[in-house]
């Protein structure tokens, strides 16, 4: 089968699109003919040896990748009948094998692909997906709600500005030049500003002002530095600072004064990606609950992931595009 084999930790263009034997499923595991697997940030550091939240390191050589979807084609031993030949979607966890032609899995974690949805769509919503609705789980969205969403053109906050307006809220979305805060008006926004012009928190001020609101009731934060510190300065009283990531690298850049002011306004901050999102969903499986509720959205077409396809042979390219923000919505390989 062809995929892409990382032999050394290091650089994007480490991954190989190479010919190597297809993978054979063990008892209670399918195999899923690969259509569309998806590129995660995670994916790229641990290309780079950097362990992250991953539990160990991937043994080299390795295939990356951890969603895929596809058509499940072999059975290991003792696997139920009815998935053969069934369109299927899957987060394969910290195993890879996901860069592929072929690649192996639990029945356990299989999800069907619902009506309407291609391999693609499926994939953006078993990762990302499930991540946004898991951050929403803090958000308690409605018509009285202003999201301020930074990073609003990205596969996470694509699926937020729509979700926020679905659920009647009026919506700041932040992103990085004119074509992106097209895309962020398109797919609902009420305001979409440049977060690289220095002027967009007057902007977004004077919109707050107009509305006759102190203003936004719910930042969504996977930006951080100074763009995330300015962002907290457009928060009303008893606002929610979600934190989710800092691709700017780092998080905002708070002084005593800027911790001060932020508790004279009662603005609290939540980290909830890992323990406490899986917590707030208070189930014994809170990763496939979220990701049934992600698929369910796009099924019922209140979600629409914005996705970016590459050819499979092209991972290092999406790697690169990936890490320098020069991509739209969710990565996606197609063998």
């Amino acid at each position: 089968m062809r995929a892409v084999r990382l032999h050394a930790f290091g650089p994007a263009d480490n991954l190989t699109p190479e010919h190597t034997e297809a993978p054979t499923p063990a008892p209670g595991q399918v195999r899923i003919a690969v259509a569309a697997a998806g590129v995660h940030l995670l994916d790229t550091t641990l290309r780079q040896g950097i362990q992250g939240p991953a539990p160990t390191l991937p043994e080299l050589p390795t295939i990356p990748g951890r969603e895929v979807a596809g058509t499940v084609d072999v059975l290991g031993p003792g696997t139920d009948p009815a998935w053969l030949g069934r369109p299927v979607v899957a987060h394969l966890g910290f195993a890879p094998g996901g860069y592929a032609e072929y690649a192996v899995t639990d029945a356990a974690r299989l999800h069907h692909i619902p009506p309407g949805l291609d391999a693609a769509q499926a994939v953006a919503m078993i990762g990302t997906g499930r991540t946004t609705m898991g951050i929403l789980q803090f958000a308690d969205l409605g018509p009285d709600s202003i999201a301020l969403v930074p990073a609003a053109a990205g596969g996470i906050g694509t699926l937020l500005v729509q979700y926020a307006r679905h659920a009647g809220a009026t919506v700041i979305a932040l992103a990085g030049g004119p074509a992106k805060t097209a895309t962020a008006t398109a797919n609902g926004a009420h305001l979409a500003l440049d977060y690289t012009r220095p002027d967009w928190p007057t902007a977004a001020r004077a919109h707050l002002d107009a509305l006759g609101r102190p203003g936004a009731t719910v930042l969504f934060d996977s930006v951080g530095g100074t763009t995330a510190r300015a962002a907290l300065g457009l928060l009303a009283p008893d606002a929610r600072h979600l934190v989710f990531g800092w691709s700017s690298g780092a998080p905002a850049p708070l002084t005593d004064t800027d911790r001060a002011d932020l508790e004279t306004r009662r603005i609290t901050t939540h980290n909830v990606l890992g323990p406490a999102m899986l917590q707030k969903a208070g189930t014994d499986n809170p990763l496939r609950l979220l990701e049934t509720r992600a698929l369910a959205e796009a099924a019922a077409g209140r979600l629409r992931p914005a996705l970016q396809r590459y050819p499979l042979d092209r991972a290092a390219t999406a790697h690169h595009d990936l890490e320098t923000r020069a991509t739209t919505g969710k990565v996606i390989l197609e063998p």
